[in-house]
């Protein structure tokens, strides 16, 4: 009797033993990578209760989100022989976790390839890019982003570690302190060579400008004068005309209304005139 229940608490531990080295637990965002004799065997990717051949087969985990890698500062030349230190972000993942625990086994050690890809990736493209295209926020340093992130995807990807880029971006650029003033001063004198450059050419355009308003508003009151003159010209010689149709019938009426003009422009501003008594002029001017 003592033997048969000694051999059922032998029998239930070693059941115990047996379940507890043969099920394990895959989590939400993790991979477990099996390993048989060492060696990675195959990879559980879904999240529950899983088996595994106890004794035999072990387990290492493996993060299956996103991971963001920052790099340190490091000095890189540029392309118009500035020193410059650069620090920058690096969003990764596993994709392949056999290929990845096979050739580099942990997560420290894979920051470790990233951080080498990045770095010569960073150095290369910055070196071929002046100093005032890589610190300000324009188009050439979001090329700059893009050129290194593939660049490293392809180092990587050649050698086959498992590993996902998602992207690299310039977190932080920076001067040696021994540089900064120097280049800062460079840097304001550049800008007000600049805006007096602008300034000129505002100048000047603004002179083309007005000299060409000049011109033309000198055209059009040019033209308009001899609009108005050829206008008065024609009206003139239409009013002799008609004049000299009218005068042409009546010759005596003519001579008379001539007669009375004259008086007008005489007797302007009532001068005072002297005429013989015997002249035509006085005559009429006596009704006689």
């Amino acid at each position: 009797m003592n033997k048969r229940i000694v051999a059922t608490v032998v029998g239930v531990v070693i059941l115990i033993i047996l379940a507890s080295t043969s099920l394990f637990t895959v989590k939400e965002g993790e991979y477990k990578v099996v390993l048989r004799f060492g060696e990675a065997a195959r990879t559980v990717t879904t999240p529950g209760l899983k088996l595994k051949v106890p004794f035999i087969e072990n387990l290492t985990t493996l993060p299956k989100y996103q991971m963001t890698y920052e790099s340190a500062a490091t000095q890189i030349l540029t392309k118009d022989k500035k020193i410059l230190f650069v620090d920058n972000f690096t969003v990764w993942r596993i994709n392949n976790p056999e290929n990845f625990y096979k050739k580099l086994h942990s997560i420290s050690n894979g920051v470790k390839r990233i951080d080498e890809a990045v770095f010569n990736a960073m150095r290369r493209k910055l070196s071929e890019v002046d100093y005032d295209n890589i610190i300000s926020e324009n188009t050439e340093r979001g090329n700059i982003n893009d050129q290194v992130t593939n660049d490293v995807i392809v180092a990587l990807e050649r050698d086959d570690y498992g590993i996902e880029i998602v992207d690299v971006r310039i977190k932080r650029t920076d001067l040696p302190e021994g540089n900064k003033q120097s280049v800062y001063n460079r840097m304001i004198s550049d800008r007000k060579s600049m805006a007096a450059r602008y300034l000129s050419e505002g100048d000047e355009e603004s002179r083309k400008i007005t000299s060409k308003a000049d011109r033309t508003v000198k055209e059009l009151i040019a033209q308009a004068e001899a609009d108005a003159k050829k206008i008065v010209a024609s009206g003139e010689s239409e009013a002799a005309k008609i004049y000299n149709s009218a005068y042409g019938k009546d010759p005596q009426f003519y001579n008379l209304y001539r007669t009375l003009e004259s008086y007008v422009v005489t007797l302007q501003n009532e001068p005072v005139i002297m005429i013989p008594i015997e002249s035509p002029y006085a005559k009429i001017l006596l009704g006689q």
